[in-house]
């Protein structure tokens, strides 16, 4: 399942037009095309495109100051692009329809001194909850969540872990049906990404779609249908993550007992070898004829393994050794 932007013309509120919309039948959650973010003269996003089908999980990949943040800014409603267009459920005026939106903004925010059950009922409220049924809901998710003990507790007497599950909490309290988190797993342990992960599939299952910027490429592999990927304020690559991973060849893995011999002919120029190890890529005639030319040529096969390439891969390949090299550092960094 492709989710690359397609010839479908989508139209909104105030007579544009444009095309972006996925391979799937599934209707659009989010559709953005040509959006371009100057400041101060310079462009933080540059002609970026993205369709994210409804129900879906949808990571925006990229080292820090690639313009993630600023991309979802723009999608929703909180900066306006200089160029572009952008929807959220049809309309291109996210604001008119905030009540279906969840936004975790990268800068964490809790008024220190406010019990986690207000803090809760607080943020659904700007989002047009009444606040005895955020007071409702907040408790039951606390309850859901484990930190009903914590119900009364002013916000600085958390960890920041709790601290971050409240703001969490509270994006969710107003059952959106879009929610979108700016690096929100950036601080947190692996214990608390866990805990994230699970909740994060849980919405999916219920039909809500998630929309999350990331630098850390194992979080978008396990989680996302469809990823961005963002270097430079440019996307070169919106898909699918299976379609991402098949654009580099999948790598084959032969140990032989013998070391010559007529069957050499059978493995492709592009073979290394390491000892009693060959490394190639995956024949596009596939394995079959590979493996008859071995054992008719008594090559002695003592393992043979086929290995797609991962995200991380792909990621080079699509965005470039500098931009792997700057989102290694960012990762380095969250470690420190």
């Amino acid at each position: 399942m492709d989710m690359a932007v397609s010839e479908q013309s989508l139209s909104g509120n105030h007579g544009g037009s444009f095309s972006a919309a996925p391979a799937d039948a599934r209707p659009l959650a989010i559709a953005a095309t040509g959006l371009v973010k100057s400041f101060d003269g310079t462009r933080a996003v540059d002609g970026v495109d993205i369709a994210v089908p409804e129900g879906a999980i949808y990571g925006i990949l990229g080292p820090n100051g690639a313009g993630k943040t600023t991309t979802l800014r723009m999608l929703l409603g909180i900066i306006d692009p200089d160029e572009g267009v952008r929807r959220v459920f049809g309309h291109d005026r996210p604001h008119d329809i905030g009540r279906l939106i969840g936004y975790l903004p990268e800068e964490r925010g809790l008024y220190p001194a406010m019990k986690c059950i207000e803090a809760i009922a607080f943020m659904g409220a700007l989002r047009g909850l009444p606040l005895r049924e955020g007071r409702k809901r907040a408790a039951e998710l606390l309850e859901r969540h484990g930190l009903a003990h914590a119900a009364d507790r002013q916000i600085r007497q958390l960890s920041k872990g709790m601290a971050q599950t409240v703001q969490l909490l509270g994006t969710l309290v107003h059952n959106p049906r879009l929610v979108v988190l700016d690096e929100p797993f950036s601080g947190l342990d692996a214990i608390n990404q866990g805990k994230l992960e699970m909740m994060i599939r849980a919405l999916a299952e219920d039909g809500v779609t998630v929309i999350f910027s990331t630098h850390v490429i194992h979080h978008a592999e396990r989680l996302c249908e469809g990823v961005a990927i963002i270097a430079g304020g440019k996307v070169p690559y919106a898909g699918s993550v299976e379609a991402a991973r098949d654009r580099i060849p999948a790598q084959v893995r032969l140990e032989t007992r013998a070391r010559e011999g007529a069957w050499l002919a059978a493995l492709p120029k592009e073979t290394r070898r390491n000892g009693d190890f060959f490394h190639f890529p995956l024949p596009e005639t596939g394995i079959e004829p590979l493996l008859k030319g071995l054992i008719e040529g008594e090559a002695g096969i003592l393992s043979l393994s086929i290995e797609r390439a991962g995200l991380h891969d792909a990621f080079v390949a699509i965005a470039g050794e500098a931009a792997a090299r700057q989102l290694a550092a960012d990762n380095a960094g969250d470690r420190a």
